[in-house]
């Protein structure tokens, strides 16, 4: 049965459309702005905004944070570090009641290097997660110390699945770890100039300036994180922009990381009905682990990166229920990122664009992120005109994932 969402405001990924009438048949967009069919299932859009079903860019999940995060009109969310990669994800992929996802697989990193500062000794992260599934392949874990190791890891990563190939350039400051194993820049060239040569997107973990230097000297193609160890310079805004490098702000990580909680927005009536206890508790708390940094230095380098006109994508770092990873709640998060961008000097329509046709073309996906005949019917209903004010994307009224209506 062809579904009608009628007298409904479109946000189409780029541009806002008058109330129209948009056609959904199975899985895909029929059509925007066509004439109801005799017998469709209407919904009536009145006072309310058609969107393209969000992507976070910067993730690390499961099957219970995909289910979560449709609740909240993600659709899509992009793992930087984890094991749904292309391989072992067909029981993601054909599940209307979890957002999808793409991949990196396991970032490349030295023995002992980034992220295995932030767990306790002696922490297993999968119990936080439930119990691991059997796998389809191995996991590769690319621990890597010379330009030989990082070639050799690459091809490994992608007869794996990976989607796109990280890299962890972190020294351990941010996280209260300086002197943490990391890749040097040999290294870091000769694994993304690997990357390139398979025609993987190549990524990078970086947290301060001088780590963004040794990614943007390797040619990478996007930063799954904004620096926020010092203020912005114009030769580092220059820098990223002359390289056509895209940036994953990720500034509700930077924020926790800063010792600031989520818990405003877990007090949200529109959050917090949404949330588990252990999810709750995770958003009021922070990461904590650098207190000293400025989330208006943060805010101000987004502005004058998105003035230099670098592409701005949303993401948020979202991990598991643990309080020491706080701060953050997969689909949630992705809100605050919204209003945090806003914040900084993007307008909303800027905002969203960074959370669906933005991101979507930057990583390929191009069945997905507008809204447009053909496309998958990957969509997000709210009440308001989040257009002109961000925050009226949590007043979920329905989240459809490939045609089919989720459960709020």
């Amino acid at each position: 049965m062809i579904t009608a969402i009628t007298n409904v405001r479109v946000f189409d990924g780029d541009v806002v459309h008058a109330p129209t009438t948009v056609l959904i048949d199975g899985s895909r967009i029929l059509a925007v702005g066509a004439p109801t069919p005799s017998g469709a299932d209407i919904v009536d859009g009145t006072a309310a905004t058609l969107l393209p079903g969000l992507i976070d860019a910067h993730v690390h999940t499961s099957e219970a944070g995909l289910a979560l995060a449709l609740k909240f009109g993600v659709t899509t969310e992009l793992e930087m570090q984890g094991v749904h990669t292309r391989n072992d994800r067909a029981h993601i992929s054909d599940n209307d009641t979890l957002a999808d996802v793409r991949s990196s697989g396991f970032g490349l990193t030295p023995p002992g290097g980034h992220p295995s500062e932030l767990f306790p000794k002696g922490f297993d992260r999968r119990g936080a997660s439930g119990p691991p599934r059997p796998r389809v392949d191995p996991i590769i874990v690319p621990h890597v110390t010379t330009p030989e190791e990082a070639i050799a890891s690459i091809p490994k990563l992608v007869a794996a699945g990976s989607d796109y190939i990280k890299f962890m350039v972190d020294d351990g400051s941010v996280e209260g770890h300086p002197g943490l194993p990391m890749l040097d820049q040999a290294t870091l060239n000769a694994g993304v100039a690997e990357a390139h040569r398979h025609g993987m997107l190549a990524l990078a973990h970086t947290l301060t300036l001088d780590a963004t230097r040794m990614a943007l000297d390797a040619g990478i193609d996007g930063l799954t994180h904004l620096f926020m160890d010092r203020p912005h310079t114009p030769e580092i805004v220059e820098r990223i922009a002359e390289s056509g490098a895209f940036v994953i702000a990720c500034v509700t990580l930077n924020a926790s990381m800063m010792g600031i909680t989520g818990a405003e927005l877990a007090a949200d009536p529109r959050v917090g009905a949404r949330l588990d206890e252990r999810w709750t508790e995770t958003l009021r708390s922070s990461f904590g682990r650098y207190p000293q940094g400025k989330i208006e230095d943060v805010l101000a380098s987004v502005k004058a990166l998105r003035d230099a006109g670098v592409d701005i994508l949303v993401g948020t770092d979202v991990s598991m229920p643990l309080p020491f990873l706080g701060g953050l709640a997969h689909g949630a998060s992705v809100h605050h990122e919204l209003d945090y961008l806003v914040r900084a000097g993007l307008t909303p329509r800027e905002a969203l664009r960074a959370a669906t046709a933005l991101t979507a073309r930057r990583f390929g996906l191009d069945d997905r992120g507008r809204i447009a005949p053909g496309l998958r019917a990957d969509l997000l209903l709210v009440d308001g005109d989040p257009t002109t004010t961000i925050g009226d994307t949590l007043n979920l009224r329905a989240v459809w994932r490939r045609g089919v209506r989720a459960a709020l």
